[in-house]
């Protein structure tokens, strides 16, 4: 991968800023909530250069910006996930990560030829998986994912993928021989119109159910035809919180990258009083599950 830490490349678009307020949460967020799903940029692009082959160019996304909305929300704790547009120089969510070690986790990007000394560096600053990314320019494919799931078996963490759940039926012999379990960004970033008797639904509750992987309860507006209140999502991850509750987790994916409209992060947390309305689900959802994968202390 090449960097680019001087000019912005015209044929890149940037994305808009995160809203400065959110909606005020619709329930009682319960102690020990973690949103699991965020990530960090950093203001100064000469000490932290974006790739080249990245799909966007986000505004800065600071330290204290994240830690400020994980506040205004409610969550006692979060997960951060590198960046499309850092390739695999994850320093900037390294140093977010050590200065937060009771409250943060992350899921890195790294590639095969990563060393031992490195991924045991990323475990003691918080890192508990590595993400596969097909969707935007700077990750790391599918190719990788044996020789890395293999490399992380020992620290015992996960692997994340970023993908179109479409793709699922023609990788589950790959998938399932894993020796590690598999985290399914956004709830599988396919159309919800494809419906939950598609093919690429199917397989994502099988990895769930019977193969015990996860699912992040994420990105609403990355897989809805509508553009008000995504509520065309709400059978989708109902069926999911249905199928595995005890895995699945949520996250806000702020400050929402790559899109054409701007959201409000509190609503976004808010679906959850339609996907689960009982007050103890939410809380396995926010708070037991997350707990439990990302290696949290209990609360």
């Amino acid at each position: 991968m090449t960097l680019d830490s001087t000019r912005p490349r015209e044929d890149v678009p940037f994305c808009l800023p995160p809203l400065e307020r959110m909606a005020p949460s619709s329930f009682a967020v319960p102690p020990g909530a973690v949103d699991t799903h965020a990530h960090v940029v950093a203001a100064d692009r000469d000490a932290y250069p974006m790739v080249t082959e990245r799909t966007y160019t986000p505004h800065p996304a600071t330290e204290q910006a994240y830690l400020s909305m994980l506040d205004a929300q409610g969550m006692a704790r979060g997960v951060l996930v590198q960046i499309s547009v850092y390739g695999t120089d994850n320093r900037y969510m390294l140093q977010v990560l050590r200065r937060h070690p009771d409250r943060l986790r992350g899921i890195g990007v790294v590639a095969p030829s990563v060393t031992d000394a490195e991924l045991e560096a990323m475990h003691a600053a918080g890192v508990r998986g590595l993400r596969i990314n097909v969707l935007f320019g700077g990750g790391i494919g599918f190719d990788a994912m044996e020789t890395l799931a293999h490399r992380i078996a020992g620290l015992g963490w996960h692997m994340q993928f970023l993908m179109d759940a479409r793709q699922l039926p023609a990788l589950m012999p790959r998938m399932r021989k894993l020796p590690v379990p598999g985290v399914i960004d956004h709830m599988g970033h396919m159309p919800v119109s494809e419906g939950i008797d598609s093919a690429g639904f199917q397989a994502m509750r099988s990895l769930l159910q019977d193969h015990g992987w996860w699912a992040k309860l994420s990105g609403a507006y990355r897989i809805s035809e509508r553009h008000d209140d995504y509520g065309d999502v709400t059978a989708w991850a109902r069926a999911l919180i249905d199928a595995a509750p005890d895995q699945l987790v949520w996250g806000s994916d702020w400050p929402h990258v790559h899109l054409p409209r701007m959201v409000d992060t509190g609503k976004l947390r808010n679906q959850l009083t339609d996907w689960a309305p009982a007050p103890e689900v939410r809380r396995r959802i926010l708070v037991d599950n997350p707990q439990r994968l990302y290696d949290f202390r209990p609360v």
